[in-house]
C-alpha cells in the first residue's frame, strides 16, 4: 500500500539517498575542475564558456522534466537521471578541447537538471503523504553529500588523475543507484491527501493566481541560491583580498557557510513544525540579510566567518520550503518552474557579483546577498498574509 508507514519509510530513505547521491556526484566534479582546464588547454574564458555547458543543459531538461514525470512517474524518472548523471560524469576527462567538454557538460547538466526535478517532485509528494514539513531533510543529505564529495575530491586529488577519479565516481554512483533503485520502482507514488489533486500524469489545471505563486515560490527560491553562488564563487576572495587572511583561512569561509546551512537544513523539519512555513522563511530571510551584512562589512576575519556562518543558517531552509510549495500547489510543473528560476539565481549571483565588485567594491557587492535575502523574507511574509486572508474570507 502507497500509504503504508513501512513503504513510506522506505520511500524516505530511497530518496534521501538519491539527494546525497547528486550532491556527491557533482562536488567530485566541481573540485577537478582546475585538472580538466589545465587538460583541455582552455583559458580561464572559454573555460567559462564550456562549464556553461551544465547550466544550458540543467535549465533546457528542467522545463521539460514536469511533463516527462507526468507521463512516467517521478520515481521512474529518478532512477533514469541517477543513471545519466553517473555515466555522463565519467565524460570531462576524456575531452580534450573547451568545445568537446562543453558538449559532454551539457549532458551532463541535462542529467543534473533532470534529477533534482524529478526527486524533489518525489519528495513533495511524500511530504503531503507523511503529514510532516521534512523536505529540508533531503536538502540536507544533498549538502551532507556535497560536502563528502569535496572532501574525497580534496583527498584524492594528488593519488588519483582525474579520469580514475571521476569513473569512480561512476561507479559509485551506479552501485548507490541499483542498491536504491528499486525501492523507487517497486513502490507507486503516495496517494495525496483527500483534497482535489489529479492522478498522477494528468496535468493540473492552475488559475492565475496558483501560477503567480508558483513563480513566487521560484523568486524565493533564487534569492537563496542566488547567495549560494555568490558565496561559492567569492566568499574565499573577499577575505583574502580584503580582510588579508592566508588562501587556507580564505579556504574556511565557504566550508562555514556550508556547514551551517547544512546543520540548519538538519534542524529544519522542526523549525518548521514550531513556527510554520511563513514565519521560517520570514525568518530565516532576516537572519540571512543580517549575516551576510556581517559577512560583507566586518572589518575583522573571525567576524566575517561568523557572518557567512549565520547566512548559511538563515538561507538553508528557503530553497527546500519554497520548491515544496511550488511543487504542492502544481506538482511536477511546479517544482521545475522554482528549480529553473532558483538555478537561475545560482547562475545570475557570480557574474552579477564580479560586475558590481568592478563598479564599487567587492563588499559592497556581496551585499547583494543580504539585498536579496531580505527580499524573499517581504515576499515570503506578503504570501502568509495574502494566504491568511483567503483563509478568512
Amino acid at each position: 500500500m502507497p500509504g503504508d508507514n513501512s513503504s513510506l519509510t522506505r520511500l524516505r530513505i530511497a530518496l534521501t539517498v538519491f539527494f546525497a547521491l547528486d550532491g556527491f556526484v557533482f562536488a567530485g566534479w566541481v573540485v577537478r575542475i582546475p585538472a580538466i582546464k589545465a587538460q583541455t588547454g582552455a583559458s580561464a574564458s572559454t573555460l567559462g564558456l564550456a562549464l556553461l555547458g551544465v547550466s544550458a543543459g540543467a535549465v533546457i531538461t528542467m522545463t521539460l522534466t514536469g511533463r516527462l514525470c507526468r507521463r512516467y512517474g517521478n520515481h521512474r524518472v529518478t532512477v533514469v537521471c541517477a543513471v545519466l548523471l553517473s555515466l555522463s560524469v565519467a565524460l570531462p576527462p576524456l575531452t580534450h578541447s573547451a568545445l568537446a567538454l562543453g558538449l559532454v557538460l551539457m549532458l551532463f547538466g541535462a542529467a543534473y537538471g533532470g534529477i533534482n526535478v524529478a526527486f524533489n517532485s518525489a519528495a513533495v509528494e511524500l511530504v503531503a503523504a507523511l503529514r510532516r514539513p521534512v523536505m529540508p531533510s533531503f536538502h540536507a543529505a544533498f549538502s551532507l553529500g556535497g560536502m563528502v564529495g569535496a572532501g574525497l575530491g580534496a583527498l584524492v586529488a594528488g593519488v588519483l588523475s582525474p579520469t580514475r577519479h571521476l569513473l569512480l565516481l561512476t561507479l559509485v554512483g551506479l552501485l548507490v543507484t541499483a542498491a536504491a533503485g528499486p525501492t523507487l520502482l517497486r513502490h507507486e507514488p503516495p496517494a495525496p491527501p483527500e483534497r482535489g489533486v489529479p492522478a498522477e500524469g494528468a496535468p493540473r489545471l492552475l488559475d492565475g493566481r496558483t501560477r503567480a505563486l508558483v513563480i513566487v515560490f521560484g523568486l524565493i527560491a533564487g534569492c537563496t541560491a542566488y547567495g549560494e553562488g555568490a558565496l561559492a564563487d567569492w566568499g574565499a576572495l573577499h577575505l583574502e583580498q580584503d580582510l588579508h587572511a592566508s588562501a587556507g583561512a580564505a579556504a574556511v569561509g565557504y566550508s562555514c557557510f556550508a556547514l551551517a546551512m547544512t546543520v540548519g537544513r538538519l534542524t529544519g523539519t522542526t523549525l518548521l513544525e514550531r513556527l510554520g512555513r511563513t514565519r521560517t522563511v520570514v525568518a530565516g530571510g532576516t537572519t540571512a540579510a543580517a549575516g551576510m551584512l556581517l559577512g560583507a562589512l566586518a572589518p575583522s576575519l573571525w567576524a566575517a566567518l561568523l557572518g557567512y556562518a549565520i547566512t548559511g543558517i538563515g538561507l538553508a531552509n528557503l530553497f527546500p520550503v519554497a520548491v515544496e510549495r511550488a511543487g504542492a500547489l502544481a506538482g511536477p510543473d511546479g517544482v521545475a518552474t522554482a528549480s529553473t528560476l532558483g538555478y537561475g539565481g545560482m547562475l545570475l549571483g557570480p557574474p552579477a557579483i564580479g560586475f558590481m565588485a568592478d563598479w564599487f567594491s567587492l563588499p559592497a557587492a556581496l551585499t547583494s546577498v543580504a539585498v536579496l535575502a531580505a527580499v524573499a523574507a517581504a515576499v515570503g511574509a506578503l504570501v502568509g498574509a495574502s494566504a491568511r486572508r483567503t483563509a478568512g474570507d
